[in-house]
């Protein structure tokens, strides 16, 4: 037989996505801080967006793809009166939820916002749910969102643990797609090889690069990026519900495969891997450990690299409020990552910039003391020079051991400290933040400020009464289980 002839043995499906495909049908959640922090996400990631409905720049994108397009039993976006169909609903919760950059996020060799995933969770639980009832069926309830939401996180943060798409110019948000993927396929009635095919074409699609949020060309796709990649898990399966053959070897083919094409090279370097380290590294099985770890936003918005920067700001404000003109130099101490990803000087460009900026998430509290979405737009940066001018006297300096706690699992530190000098030659304490307030370190004291963090976005587009129903229902955790996904998504449409 000619050596140049390929064998054409069809393979099994990949260990790594029949692994996948198993934890979403089989495995139960029995812990209860997992189901109790993904009741405390929902509240959150649906805030969020509720809050980014202030900004044009967002429900510009929003509504049918044809005007004036009707869907029986569309699913609704919250906040808003659309109901559209759960493809392009799934894309609209996604972007709302992630405008902002203030849901919740998962650090680890890859970052990224495992709540993103329920752009399309929620879009096909309110469709379903809503078809169910039209039929005489028992509707979903909230029990399913919720379970789906916590299988999601755990697979894009299992999967981020040991492999760094960044490294390969990937962004985060092909998780999201994975993910998405699984447990929205098991809400549609998937069996084993449904799912499985519609895995297969997650890993096989194309992928976003991360061009989008890096100097000089970081901009507003990455605040709907999330939401494209959620929608376009409902869109595959639903094609592979409609009975399209998987393709087994997505990630293993020689020269075709995931691992081959896209998970080869390194960004440092361009060396091509030795075949034996392409495959994914796991560091657990799937269970329930990035619910319980999943860190929340809940005092800035603002990229999660910087989150404790800006506390720690926040804290010296009081102390160089007075004396902005006599600052010499501010020391910034951080991780690698946080160098790598949001470190910029020069001209930011938009807020989506901004908000990716170390320097500006600092200088901005440093100077009023708080950080909230308006100081990222462009008529605040334009009104305030000195903003940039705090930029330009900042030095960043890596911290080997904030480097090293950033990725031990008992630690999963994010520290951040600053530091400022004066001409006189005086200066501040140094002020060190290594966990955020939304660290599973700071539960106790960060769960009553993310209730009021969700009390005030809520306000931000209902009556106070409404705010009060909605609010109650969220903090009744078995209530809220009960609940029929569709009478949920009743209370929260305007």
């Amino acid at each position: 037989m000619s050596a140049n002839v390929d064998t054409n043995n069809r393979p099994d499906y990949d260990n790594v996505l029949q692994a996948i495909a198993d934890y979403v049908l089989d495995t139960d959640i029995t812990s209860f801080e997992a189901w109790d922090t993904a009741r405390n996400c929902l509240m959150d990631t649906l805030g969020c967006g509720l809050l980014a409905l202030r900004f044009p720049e967002c429900t510009k994108h929003l509504g049918p793809i044809v005007e004036g397009t009707v869907v029986p039993h569309g699913a609704r976006v919250p906040g808003t009166q659309l109901r559209l169909d759960p493809v392009k609903a799934a894309w609209d919760i996604g972007a709302i939820v992630r405008w902002l950059d203030y849901n919740d996020t998962w650090l680890a060799a890859e970052w990224g916002h495992p709540s993103d995933n329920l752009g399309g969770i929620l879009a096909v639980a309110d469709h379903l749910s809503q078809q169910k009832v039209a039929r005489g069926e028992a509707p979903l309830t909230m029990d399913a969102v919720l379970e789906a939401m916590i299988k999601a996180h755990e697979i894009q943060g299992v999967l981020a643990l040991e492999n760094s798409f960044n490294r390969v110019g990937l962004d985060h948000v092909l998780l999201v797609k994975v993910a998405s993927t699984a447990v929205v396929a098991k809400l549609m009635g998937a069996d084993r090889e449904q799912l499985l095919s519609a895995l297969s074409h997650a890993w096989v699609d194309g992928q976003a690069l991360r061009t989008y949020r890096h100097a000089p060309n970081a901009g507003s796709r990455k605040s709907w990026a999330a939401g494209d990649a959620t929608s376009r898990a409902v869109r595959l399966v639903d094609i592979a519900l409609r009975g399209e053959m998987g393709i087994p070897g997505a990630l293993s083919a020689p020269q075709w495969g995931f691992y081959d094409v896209l998970f080869s090279k390194t960004n440092k370097d361009q060396q091509v891997k030795p075949e034996a380290d392409r495959s994914f590294k796991f560091q657990r099985d799937y269970g329930s450990y990035v619910m319980e770890n999943v860190l929340f936003k809940i005092s800035f918005p603002a990229e999660f690299h910087a989150q404790t920067a800006a506390e720690a700001a926040v804290t010296l404000h009081p102390q160089v409020k007075d004396r902005i003109d006599d600052i010499d130099r501010i020391v910034i101490t951080t991780h690698e990552s946080a160098i790598r990803i949001i470190s910029k000087v020069g001209p930011l460009a938009n807020a989506a910039d901004r908000d990716h900026c170390l320097q500006y998430m600092a200088a901005v509290p440093l100077l009023f003391g708080n950080l909230v979405a308006e100081h990222y737009e462009d008529e605040f940066h334009a009104a305030h020079p000195e903003i940039d001018r705090l930029r330009d006297k900042m030095d960043i300096v890596e911290d080997k051991r904030y480097s090293a706690e950033y990725h031990e699992a008992d630690k999963r530190s994010i520290a951040n400290a600053i530091q400022v000098f004066f001409t006189d030659g005086t200066s501040t304490e140094q002020v060190a933040v290594e966990y955020p307030i939304g660290h599973r370190r700071r539960r106790e004291q960060g769960i009553p400020l993310l209730e009021q963090k969700f009390r005030a976005n809520l306000a931000t587009r209902f009556p106070a009464a409404r705010v009060q129903q909605i609010f109650e229902l969220c903090t009744d955790a078995e209530r809220l289980k009960q609940t029929p996904v569709h009478q949920f998504m009743d209370q929260l449409v305007i």
